[in-house]
């Protein structure tokens, strides 16, 4: 299909300024392993404070870069498959919405006035324009959205009795889950932080901003992971040779994640006081209920990975695998797909511990959760985000991909420094190693009092892992932006691999969202309104804001948190009403006393 040159345009930018930022990202994660190495025993390198840093690297690739290629996939995606095209006015009002708001959290984040971490927790307080671009590129992700939802009906009123496009079915399952989990964040956002960062507020209720946060949170996870599901489902068949094996399966697994992927997020509250026990474990199943999609996942693409295996001539029961093009360039896109789902396997094993409730209490808190985290966003998101925005750039621009000899080895150079990543952080936080802690100035530091070096062999393992994936990251960019500059050779047209399917099946159950966001709808307000009712309850107290270098609170009006005349006053008022207790209490026990001698006296006279 030619490709609108607006259209073009807008798909290139939405891909390269994330691209651009994403070194940023990944130098920020090197000198994160470097900092809990000791090896660098500072506060700051090269201009970036640690936390700064920490906040940089998880903004910028697990928020901007994703969702910055989530929509130039849509976009192009929903215009390819229903062969409609979106309203570019909107589109592009979508794209200049996420960057200024990306332009303000830039500079609050650059300027280190909002070293908070990308979950922002309160009470740690960022500069307001850190919260106002975080929403403003929210609603630019909405905007994009709800601009494809017209061409979708469109196209269902035009073609009557036909199936949705599968992938089309995807993408909007993603954005569906993104709009309903966005919404409770939004409001976080914008009327609780956003007032408090100002000064309109002098305090804000922690536990109800956390339990807001994850009600989005872990959602997140699955609006990076299910654009990846659309690879796997639509196009990783048909690049490897053969067909879809279940295209009902396909379109189950999109709707599970929309019903399961949001009344989860308590899990990442089981430490926190406040919340019912009842609710976490209610959580925790149905943590345990969206591994379900995953679990068909597996099969369905094992299946169609076998049959294009048997297809091109293996034999025996395992001979398939042999028979994929693990190392072909010219199909260079295929290992940033294969190599994700054998990371996955191992991501997804791990997010079971996360979710156990007793597990969980071993592992919070501690370096084995990043381990796990970069197991699944760093994995099969990761790599196939960086795939499809190089073949993307590539089919709309008529050039084509330079040094695919490269191109094709990043995925396992990743493979084996994320491994290697992993399995130190996770093995170090089963002894106790915690996160989000600049070790080298701390447990790592010889001349510390907390000094722990047993946990150093796990720190040295992690930093080699954390090298060599950014050896692989930069190899992806010398290919990216070799191509990106490069001569246009071929005609630019939009086009993507969709593949058929082997069994086609009935999808009447499966033909239309609304019953499915229906059931999600009712699951969430069943899991989550006696939650946010125990929060409610349970916090009587808000806490004053403080900056993130600083212990001490930065609001000190109110007595009732730092009036140290008023609390001994207060304890003494209760010490003295104790101890008229306790004289009252002696009174009437010698007053009971003298009235039995009395009574024995009269008796025995």
């Amino acid at each position: 299909m030619k490709v609108d040159k607006s259209l073009k345009n807008l798909t290139l930018w939405l891909l390269f300024i994330p691209t651009v930022l994403l070194i940023l990202g990944v130098l920020d994660g090197l000198l994160q392993v470097l900092f809990r190495a000791g090896w660098i025993q500072n506060t700051e390198a090269l201009g970036i404070e640690y936390y700064q840093g920490l906040t940089l690297h998880g903004v910028i690739n697990a928020i901007v870069f994703t969702t910055f290629f989530a929509v130039a996939f849509g976009n192009a995606l929903i215009w390819y498959a229903l062969k409609k095209p979106i309203n570019l006015k909107v589109a592009w009002l979508s794209f200049w919405l996420m960057v200024i708001g990306v332009v303000f959290a830039a500079y609050a984040m650059l300027t280190g006035q909002a070293s908070v971490l990308y979950t922002f927790y309160p009470p740690m307080k960022a500069h307001p324009l850190f919260y106002l671009g975080l929403a403003l590129a929210v609603v630019g992700s909405w905007v994009a959205f709800w601009n494809w939802i017209p061409v979708y009906l469109q196209w269902r009123r035009e073609n009557p009795g036909q199936k949705t496009p599968l992938a089309v079915v995807g993408i909007f399952a993603t954005f569906i889950v993104w709009q309903i989990a966005t919404i409770p964040v939004a409001v976080e956002v914008l009327f609780m932080l956003f007032p408090w960062s100002m000064g309109w507020t002098d305090s804000v209720n922690v536990m109800l901003a956390r339990t807001l946060f994850w009600f989005f949170g872990h959602p997140l996870v699955y609006f990076w992971l299910l654009p990846a599901y659309v690879m796997y489902y639509t196009m990783l068949p048909k690049l490897t040779g053969g067909k879809l094996y279940s295209d009902w399966a396909g379109r189950l697994v999109f709707m599970l994640f929309i019903v399961f992927s949001i009344p989860v997020g308590t899990h990442h509250q089981y430490a926190d006081p406040g919340i019912g026990s009842e609710w976490k474990f209610l959580h925790a199943v149905f943590t345990f209920a969206v591994a379900l999609p995953s679990l068909i996942t597996a099969f369905t693409i094992a299946a169609s990975l076998e049959y294009a295996g048997r297809k091109n001539g293996a034999t025996g029961t395992f001979g398939w695998m042999a028979k994929l093009p693990w190392f072909d360039t010219n199909r260079w896109l295929v290992p940033y797909l294969l190599v994700g789902l054998i990371i996955f396997i191992f991501g997804g094993i791990s997010g079971i511990v996360n979710a156990s409730y007793n597990l969980n209490l071993l592992v919070h808190n501690t370096s084995w959760i990043p381990g796990h985290f970069h197991l699944t966003v760093a994995g099969p998101v990761f790599l196939a985000f960086l795939g499809m925005s190089l073949y993307m750039v590539s089919k709309m621009t008529g050039k084509p991909v330079q040094l695919k000899g490269f191109a094709t080895i990043v995925p396992y150079l990743w493979m084996i420094g994320l491994f290697t990543f992993s399995t130190g952080m996770m093995r170090g936080g089963l002894h106790g190693e915690p996160r989000r802690t600049n070790l080298g100035l701390t447990y790592l530091n010889p001349d510390s009092p907390f000094y722990r070096p047993e946990w150093e062999p796990y720190v040295i393992i992690t930093a080699i892992g954390g090298i060599l994936m950014f050896t692989a990251v930069t190899i992806y960019f010398i290919t990216f932006f070799a191509t990106f500059f490069s001569s246009a050779k071929e005609e630019a047209k939009l086009e993507f691999p969709l593949s058929e399917a082997y069994h086609e099946g009935p999808v009447k159950a499966l033909a239309n969202f609304k019953p499915w966001v229906t059931i999600a709808v009712v699951l969430i307000v069943l899991s989550y309104i006696p939650v946010i009712y125990d929060v409610l309850r349970s916090t009587t107290r808000s806490a004053p804001p403080y900056d993130p270098h600083n212990p001490a609170p930065l609001v000190q009006e109110e007595e009732e948190y730092y009036d140290e005349d008023f609390e001994e006053e207060e304890f003494e008022d209760e010490e003295s009403a104790v101890i008229g207790e306790d004289e009252a209490t002696n009174t009437e026990e010698s007053a009971t006393e003298s009235s039995s001698d009395e009574t024995q006296q009269t008796g025995a006279e």
